[in-house]
């Protein structure tokens, strides 16, 4: 009876079923970091690409 007992406690230390809270704070955190980065990095691309456009626009007679 102490030997199933003892299995049983070791079996819900090791079993890991889901991923919790804090691991899906992590997650987001680690997503909003690449979303603001990317924004960073290819800001000022995106920018220049619409200034482009709008000064053609503009350009229209």
């Amino acid at each position: 009876m102490l030997t199933k007992l003892h299995v049983r406690a070791q079996n819900m230390m090791v079993r890991d079923e889901g991923a919790t809270a804090v691991e899906y704070g992590i997650m987001v955190a680690a997503i909003a970091a690449v979303i603001v980065a990317v924004v960073i990095l290819l800001g000022a691309r995106i920018d220049a690409a619409f200034q482009e456009v709008l000064d053609a626009i503009n350009a229209i007679p």
